[in-house]
């Protein structure tokens, strides 16, 4: 694989909340696709062929005078990134049931118990969005359901789904970083009915699931909704998430086109976990 250039921003907010979500949030929009919260406020990521030196003027939040907020940028080698996720990366536990956690940590006496390796992949579970996936999982019956998890990051909701007993299970993401990362976390967890795949919504066509699991930005859920409830099987189960609790009506009103209604709600530091059904 080619050694990816990353440009990374290192923004320094004040007061901290809740300034970094909403600035996450809005960077999520923008086109950053990974984010290192710390003391001081967030380092935000984007891929250097993605950005452009007009990145920031959608960024609301930067022209708000309720916080204060100062950033610098750089070049970050892929080698770099690694580094600083496994510096930053911390085990979870999950409403004391699931625990995440990296090569290095200690196992936990949990019922589940997911190794990952802290790389560049979105969905350590550190972040609200998979965290509530992660509940949203743990609370539903996927016994020898087929599932798609879509935009799958490290992979460890589809590695989650199957400790639950589902199977067949694919796990899609375009990016190939990702891709590479969840070939490497299914194996780690010796899983056997998960399939990964580089692409994204076009690799759908013809594939029925019972359950789709799609955490990703609000503007790909909106884009690819339709390809999606396409492939759900009659009385399926949706969960989405990445999104603000605001977003809500807008993700709401494109779904109930296809006649799911919300079943569950899940909050966290303002995003939200919806599961349709």
């Amino acid at each position: 694989m080619a050694n990816i250039i990353y440009i990374g921003y290192e923004f320094k907010v004040s007061p901290l909340q809740p300034a970094v979500e909403i600035l996450i949030a809005e960077l999520g929009y923008a086109g950053f696709e990974s984010f290192v919260e710390n003391e001081t406020g967030v380092t935000a990521y984007i891929q250097k062929e993605e950005w452009q030196d007009t990145i920031l003027d959608e960024v609301q939040i930067l022209n708000s005078d309720e916080f204060e907020i100062t950033y610098d940028f750089s070049e970050i080698e892929q080698t770099n990134w690694n580094a600083e996720w496994e510096k930053n990366f911390n085990p979870i536990v999950v409403d004391d049931i699931c625990a995440v956690r990296a090569p290095f940590h200690e196992k936990f006496d949990t019922q589940y118990d997911i190794v990952i390796e802290p790389k560049m992949s979105f969905g350590t579970g550190h972040h609200e969005t998979t965290h509530m996936m992660i509940q949203h999982i743990l609370k539903n019956d996927f016994e020898n359901k087929s599932v798609l998890d879509m935009g799958c990051g490290t992979g460890v909701l589809a590695i989650l789904a199957e400790m639950k007993g589902a199977q067949p299970i694919d796990a899609i993401d375009y990016d190939n970083w990702c891709y590479l990362n969840s070939l490497e976390n299914v194996e780690r967890n010796n899983r056997k009915h998960i399939t990964v795949l580089e692409g994204d919504a076009n690799l759908l066509s013809g594939k029925l699931y019972d359950v789709i699991i799609a955490n990703i930005n609000r503007n790909i859920l909106l884009q690819d909704m339709k390809t999606y409830l396409s492939c759900l099987n009659e009385d399926g189960m949706l969960f989405l998430s990445g999104f603000y609790n605001s977003d809500i009506p807008i993700i709401d009103a494109e779904v109930s086109k296809y006649g799911l209604k919300i079943q569950e709600t899940l909050e966290r530091n303002n995003w939200v976990a919806l599961k349709y059904q």
